[in-house]
């Protein structure tokens, strides 16, 4: 690899304006800069980029732990936050938790090794041990999608009540009554949010919450396929659903179609995220979408404040929902 040196040999100049060249750190003349320029390219000179980095102490990278990357919400978080990230002149390395504690521990580790020069953290649950250690070592960390209990840490999230509400409001206007609720895990702040929105509507209109038509799911789709599949033998049949994210609503819909159920004619479904799949589905499915290039630029944009001023009290954002409807609802008599 050709060094420094022989660059600043071939253009005629000192290796230290060839180094004010690269960094940009000192006027250097046209003439001179034209060829060390022109003397780079022909040797082929890569100046070497972590070392640099790490001379400046940074390496213009990002961490960014997910708990699932096959849940297509996950993956368009994770592709929202490469794209902001770029935009603002960072490199994004991707660890994949499988919800996996252990497995979370070890990509902290691996992302610190890298000397990423901040973290965007989607927790496998409400606590994280390897979290709180990196928050107390002073790396800046940004948490994304769900609350983490005893930690004073930046948090973006959408409003997850809201969009509890919001769902279960718009199925009652529609005339149902006897709607069914299929959640995600207890331990995540936006499955239970999104409960919580859901009786708050029932009891909004002085219904009772029949706790037999809360099903606990695990954000997969063939969870969303049981449930329903279980509920559906139920009497009277639910003629309503708020699956808390479009991944059970996919499995839902295959349920209904087995059971020989035209969804929007005999029942209404309503999932939650807006993933890209929710408007191809048949029907397409009514959601509350959660603006994940919204949430990304929240999050890149807060860990850059961060990395830049580590003094900042701890701060939340929390974004608006949208209901958006599509064919896998209608009014009922």
């Amino acid at each position: 690899m050709p060094t420094i040196r022989e660059v600043a040999s071939r253009a005629g100049v000192s290796p230290t304006t060839v180094s004010h060249v690269i960094n940009n750190t000192r006027f250097v003349s046209a003439d001179a800069r034209q060829r060390v320029l022109d003397a780079m390219a022909e040797l082929n000179y890569r100046p070497n980029v972590l070392a640099r980095s790490l001379r400046r102490g940074e390496t213009r990278t990002l961490g960014l732990i997910l708990p699932d990357s096959a849940n297509p919400f996950f993956a368009e978080i994770a592709r929202a936050i490469e794209d902001s990230a770029f935009r603002n002149g960072y490199n994004v390395i991707l660890g994949n938790s499988e919800n996996e504690l252990t497995k979370e521990q070890v990509y902290v580790d691996v992302l610190v090794n890298k000397q990423v020069d901040g973290l965007i953290f989607v927790a496998t649950g409400d606590h994280s041990p390897s979290l709180e250690q990196l928050v107390r070592d002073g790396l800046p960390v940004v948490v994304v999608d769900r609350r983490l209990t005893g930690l004073d840490v930046d948090t973006v999230l959408t409003d997850n009540l809201q969009g509890g509400l919001t769902a279960t409001r718009y199925l009652l206007d529609l005339g149902h009554r006897r709607i069914a609720c299929i959640t995600g895990p207890s331990n995540l702040t936006p499955s239970a949010e999104r409960v919580i929105g859901y009786r708050q509507a029932l009891q909004e209109r002085s219904l009772p919450v029949d706790e037999s038509l809360i099903r606990k799911g695990d954000f997969h789709p063939h969870s969303g396929y049981l449930t329903v599949s279980q509920l559906l033998h139920s009497a009277p049949r639910p003629t309503a659903f708020f699956i808390c994210n479009d991944m059970m609503a996919i499995g839902a819909l295959r349920a209904l179609a087995e059971a020989g159920l035209q969804v929007s004619q005999d029942c209404s479904l309503v999932g939650y995220d807006d993933i890209e799949l929710a408007s191809y589905v048949t029907p397409p499915l009514t959601t509350i979408r959660q603006d994940k290039n919204a949430m990304a630029d929240a999050a890149v944009q807060l860990l850059l404040e961060r990395i830049a001023d580590p003094g900042l009290p701890a701060r939340t954002r929390i974004l608006p929902i949208r209901l958006v409807e599509r064919q896998s609802t209608r009014r009922i008599a």
